[in-house]
């Protein structure tokens, strides 16, 4: 993982443990895949910068994300394959 990776995964770490617990009333399957694993694949993408938000609601991970390009992605993804819906 290189120095913005950790940064991202750090910095999600530390908004999830702070207000996570706080908002989230749905949660992953017991069988779903770490989050880590699944956010992977996302802070690989050519365009990405930073995450935005991460919430789990409706049997899915959305996950919303800060491109290079100034833009802003949204993405679900089911928590047990991590394919987008």
């Amino acid at each position: 993982m290189n120095g913005r990776g950790l940064l991202s995964t750090v910095s999600l770490l530390a908004v999830a443990l702070t207000v996570g617990p706080a908002l989230a009333d749905e949660k992953p399957p017991a069988n779903a895949k770490p989050l880590s694993e699944l956010l992977r694949p996302i802070e690989q993408r050519a365009d990405f910068q930073a995450f935005e938000s991460i919430e789990f609601e409706h049997g899915a991970y959305e996950v919303e994300y800060h491109t290079k390009e100034g833009g802003e992605k949204k993405l679900h993804l089911d928590p047990v394959s991590g394919a987008e819906k």
